[in-house]
């Protein structure tokens, strides 16, 4: 007679790999979701050129929550008062990593702002793990570890000084930390689409107060090359990234998913080539190099 530790044991293999392959799957959608925010940088770049940078986050949010509401207004009903609670705070953790970041580009370099915000794939773990309970394997520990190293070539290896902007740019870094840590605790117990169009909404609300107060907003109407970028960074790299972000991101750890997005600004120098064709030197080519070797170093024994 076969023994039902046989088929459990069975059971046990192919739920093991179930959860494998939807990893794997959910760590391509996230890469394809960092190269999508990486193309983001020369385009916003552009436009800040005719339009404040508030205005543009509350226009960008903006036309992000009209895609979002107009496919997925019906999934706001599955949250609950809770499920609402957690989009509200999933918003305010964007809200400040974008705005912190915006304040602190006022007072430092842009390597530098890059640099220090890439160091929330080391605030990450310590976060999931504080949060979550989320133990993290050797490979990805080298990874998180590499990582920074990598960053910091990118950017051109400059010396650091701490003045209020690091300090604002350091809190940003947290910010955003917080907002990868909380998605991956909600979003396996919410609705992801409704929790997306939560926190959009919150971003862009919360973004035109501040540029109503700080901006004065709308006094010359942008022009189209703004209008061009605003539909591009709304409608694919706010509204499509944040609905598959939310929906695919409970699949993977927090941590995992960090190490994944800290290879923006590869991205972001790959497109800045290819679009305004800037070049990297040597150093920033190793530290490009040594950030997708952390990133396959965190695969292996997967």
């Amino acid at each position: 007679m076969e023994s039902p530790e046989g088929p459990r044991a069975l059971a046990g293999v192919e739920r093991r790999a179930i959860r494998r392959r939807a990893a794997y799957l959910a760590d391509l959608g996230l890469l394809a979701i960092t190269v999508v925010w990486g193309s983001t940088f020369i385009i916003i770049k552009d436009a800040l050129a005719g339009v404040g940078a508030l205005e543009f986050i509350a226009l960008r949010f903006g036309v992000a929550l009209a895609v979002l509401a107009l496919f997925f207004h019906r999934r706001l009903g599955r949250l609950g008062p809770d499920g609402w609670r957690a989009g509200v705070l999933i918003g305010l953790f964007l809200f400040a990593g974008y705005a912190l970041q915006t304040v602190g580009l006022l007072f430092t370099s842009a390597s530098t702002a890059a640099f220090i915000t890439g160091l929330s794939v080391l605030i990450v773990p310590i976060i999931d793990f504080a949060v979550l309970g989320q133990r993290v394997r050797r490979g990805v520990i080298i990874g998180v570890l590499l990582a920074p190293l990598g960053l910091w070539l990118l950017t051109t290896g400059q010396r650091l000084s701490f003045g209020p902007g690091e300090v604002l740019l350091l809190a940003c870094a947290g910010a955003f930390a917080a907002h990868i840590v909380a998605i991956s605790a909600f979003a396996r117990r919410y609705d992801p689409l409704g929790l997306a169009i939560v926190q959009v909404a919150v971003v862009a609300a919360l973004a035109g107060l501040a540029a109503a107060a700080f901006e004065k907003p709308f006094l010359v109407l942008p022009g189209p090359s703004v209008w061009r970028a605003v539909l591009y960074t709304g409608a694919v790299a706010t509204a499509f990234v944040l609905a598959v972000q939310t929906t695919i991101q409970r699949f993977t750890t927090a941590t995992h998913a960090a190490l994944i997005f800290s290879l923006e600004p590869v991205f972001a120098a790959i497109f800045a080539y290819l679009l305004a064709h800037e070049t990297l030197g040597p150093t920033a080519i190793l530290g490009a190099a040594i950030m997708l070797a952390a990133m396959l170093l965190a695969e292996v024994g997967r």
